[in-house]
């Protein structure tokens, strides 16, 4: 059986919308009976059963449908998804549906500036082994690999980038790009935390800093971090003494520092298809919006408040609301659900949509992950691996990051903006309910930090 999996392929197009790069994966019951006699029967999700005799079109659908799920669950799961059986699997389904050949390549990849960074590798590397060999070209030392991650961009026609998603470990990140066949599509570095205290991890290295001055000043001139026309001035002359570590010291402290920001989408909050923007990072996200006849205001949802979420993906049914074999089908239509608690007993859904819903959700999934590990006492240092055939080896000719340009003036045009209260009680809210009856408990995220709220976190 033939299907794709959506939710690892999923890009946004030019005009807004999403579409979907599919590969097809032959299921046959032998990943299951790997992963069962590896971790056991309790631990796997129930295979769906085969059928003895042939399967009418509706029941091959149906079945291409279940095994999706299976896929699905298997993947979300901590400790499935992160095994070599199943990685191997899909690494190999990859290669095979785009029929590209382990052979050894050139792989261009962006740091936040636009400074390109060239690297050898091979088709067949994992985003683990690219990671690697872009921190070897730039002298990152091994132990702050962890502290970044590689990230799927669609550059727009006035060159600003569009995220689409972070490259999963189990992606071959060179069949990845090659298969949108669009020069559009690259991929840039940046750092994967969201808590500014690891900064002084990154900062005590040489090339950490550079990358993290040059990520933060981009993010600045985007508009992505807030400053008044003070704190511009403050981090102009920081930046022209070259005093990298102040002006990041100072930057710390401006709101929206490290977020990342999602192009323009519609919520229903505070009312439904309210246009928003959309900022992920220090463990909420925030939602930017203006309110008829008022001024841009902003909401904030903490993710310890979010009991659960869960991506959903729907096509419209072609005009006639009938669908019939052979014709085409609509543009896919993503939404990101989260139960949020607006108050000590009262959980409210809210509903984003927008194609880059399920960048959203592994944005909420790191930051979780983030707290859960700092609440353990663990480190976000990652263990690992290594190539087989020993050490990756560094470049002769260490690439140096470049800085970036002097910071231009604030945009005068770019109006400030009014927190809401932290109770959200400054607006009207409306929900979307609960979720679908049909949705399997696999399609839904819990949130293991959503506990120990208090009534002064209220």
């Amino acid at each position: 059986m033939h299907f794709s999996i959506p939710e690892t392929e999923s890009r946004s197009g030019d005009s807004g919308g999403s579409a979907y790069v599919a590969y097809n994966i032959h299921v046959n019951g032998v990943l299951h009976c790997r992963l069962r006699k590896e971790y056991g029967a309790n631990v796997l999700p129930a295979f769906p059963p085969k059928k003895l005799f042939s399967l009418t079109p509706a029941e091959v659908e149906q079945r291409r449908e279940q095994l999706e799920k299976y896929m699905q669950a298997v993947r979300q799961d901590p400790l499935l998804g992160s095994s070599e059986t199943f990685n191997s699997f899909l690494r190999r389904a990859q290669q095979e549906t785009q029929q590209v050949p382990t052979e050894e390549v050139s792989l261009e990849v962006l740091l936040s500036n636009g400074q390109k960074v060239l690297v050898n590798v091979l088709t067949s590397d994992q985003t683990e082994d690219v990671l690697e060999a872009v921190a070897a070209k730039l002298d990152l030392p091994d132990d702050l690999i962890g502290y970044f991650s590689l990230f799927l961009v669609r550059e727009k026609e006035d060159g600003a980038f569009s995220f689409v998603r972070k490259l999963q470990e189990f992606e071959l990140p060179y069949v990845s790009v090659a298969s949108l066949r669009s020069q559009e599509y690259k991929i840039m570095l940046r750092k994967s935390y969201w808590d500014s205290a690891y900064d002084d991890d990154v900062m005590e290295n040489r090339v950490g800093l550079n990358l993290l001055y040059a990520q933060t000043v981009s993010d600045i001139e985007r508009g992505w971090i807030l400053v008044t026309k003070e704190q511009h001035r403050q981090l102009k002359s920081l930046q022209e003494k070259v005093s990298k570590k102040e002006f990041l010291r100072l930057a710390q402290t401006l709101r929206h520092y490290g977020y990342l920001r999602f192009d323009a989408c519609v919520a229903d909050f505070p009312e439904k298809d309210c246009p928003v923007v959309v900022s992920a990072g220090n463990s909420e996200l925030s939602l930017q919006l203006r309110l008829p006849g008022q001024q841009l205001r902003e909401g904030s949802f903490r993710v310890t408040r979010m009991r659960c979420w869960r991506v959903t993906s729907s096509v419209p049914l072609p005009s006639g609301g009938t669908s019939s074999p052979g014709r085409g089908r609509g543009e896919v239509r993503l939404e990101l659900a989260f139960e949020y608690l607006m108050s000590k007993d009262r959980l409210q859904w809210v509903t984003i949509t927008s194609p880059q819903a399920i960048m959203m959700s592994i944005c909420l999934q790191s930051m979780v992950d983030e707290l859960m590990v700092k609440k353990s006492g663990g480190s976000i240092r990652k263990m690992l691996r290594r190539r087989v055939g020993g050490t990756l080896r560094r470049s002769d000719s260490q690439q140096a990051v470049k800085s970036p340009p002097l910071l231009e003036s604030p945009d005068t045009s770019r109006e400030s903006m009014v927190k809401l209260s932290s109770k959200l009680s400054a607006v009207s809210l409306r929900g979307i309910g609960t979720p679908s009856t049909d949705a399997s408990a696999s399609d839904v995220h819990g949130n293991f930090a959503f506990e120990g709220i208090g009534d002064e976190d209220l």
